[in-house]
């Protein structure tokens, strides 16, 4: 099945994921804006200083190669606070209902945490990379935790697709559940590393021109992918399975799919090596059948139908919030009406 699952930002995995990963300054009440308030949700404030650890963070995982430029940045920057104030509605929200984690839980998760490194030095490493103290990991878990809660109780608990919703998208989504066409091959490989001299080059096609002559004189192809080839698959003389249209590099799969059932190739040449392939059976392209598709169709469609409904709840919430913001890059103020 070909389904490619759309990103939706509002999964409540993500959400817990993302709130351990930020600072979020929650206070009760009308309190007045500090210096440094960068947005303010129904009277809590979100500071630059919350921001600039968010960036700090989400810098660490860009490469050097990939530093944003000032309109990126920019944009990146915009993006951060939108997820700390939604974060915040959702946090808010939780309270509202009641919904609590206890600390047994928290500390459980923090200790699952800590048996994911080696040892202990490591994780207060991965803390002060990041930024954090153990406490305040712990308050991510919390408000993490929460919101899940949250999401699920309000917007997914509810949620179903039944047998005629999957059967049908089947039904008017035939393409997606097309199989390619596939062939099964074997290979003799004489493996040429990149970069080697002509020299080395020269000596690896003597070889598997050597190997061409002794299967034209009658000899077993498997049986010579044993004794030659570089391939691991030559322990299994040299069957690679079947595999379809752009899982082998260009110039091996042009040549297999070109090749009848028996039939023997001419020398190829790959970015691996010199080749000689062997084609076997073929399979043709088939539309998967829906009894085989169906349950992980009926999970493609929960996830998509997930990902409107949080979103769905989102918007409402923040709708219904009173909201500003104070980035130069994106200020805004939304009021509830």
């Amino acid at each position: 099945m070909r389904i490619t699952q759309k990103k939706w930002f509002y999964a409540p995995v993500l959400i817990v994921v993302m709130a351990l990963f930020a600072i979020l300054a929650y206070e009760k009440g009308e309190a007045k804006s500090p210096k440094g308030t960068i947005a303010v949700v129904n009277g809590a404030v979100i500071t630059q200083e919350d921001l600039d650890r968010e960036l700090s963070m989400a810098q660490q995982q860009i490469s050097n190669q990939d530093q944003p430029n000032a309109e990126q940045l920019a944009d990146i920057k915009k993006k951060l606070l939108d997820s700390l104030i939604t974060r915040k509605v959702l946090y808010q929200e939780s309270e509202k209902k009641g919904i609590e984690v206890n600390d047994a839980t928290i500390d459980k998760r923090l200790a699952n945490m800590k048996k994911q490194f080696p040892k202990e030095d490591d994780f207060k490493g991965m803390l002060e990379k990041l930024h954090l103290t153990e406490e305040t990991l712990k308050s991510y878990f919390r408000e993490g935790m929460a919101i899940q809660k949250l999401i699920e109780q309000e917007a997914v608990s509810n949620l179903k697709i039944s047998d005629k919703d999957a059967k049908d998208y089947y039904d008017g989504h035939m393409d997606l559940f097309k199989q390619p066409a596939k062939i099964q091959a074997s290979h003799i490989l004489v493996k040429v590393e990149p970069g080697v001299d002509e020299s080395v080059k020269a000596e690896a096609l003597k070889k598997i021109k050597k190997i061409q002559k002794e299967l034209r004189e009658n000899g077993d192809f498997a049986e010579l992918a044993k004794k030659y080839s570089d391939c691991p698959s030559g322990a299994k003389g040299g069957d690679l399975g079947y595999f379809g249209r752009g899982q082998m590099v260009k110039p091996f799969e042009e040549m297999a799919f070109s090749l009848k059932k028996g039939e023997i190739s001419g020398i190829t040449e790959t970015k691996f090596g010199y080749h000689l392939i062997k084609a076997g059976d073929r399979k043709p392209e088939v539309i998967a059948d829906y009894k085989d598709v169906k349950e992980k169709l009926v999970q493609y469609l929960k996830e998509m139908k997930t990902g409107e409904e949080v979103k769905k709840y989102i918007e409402g919430l923040e709708e219904n919030s009173k909201i500003e913001r104070f980035l130069p890059e994106a200020k805004k103020q939304e009021s509830a009406g």
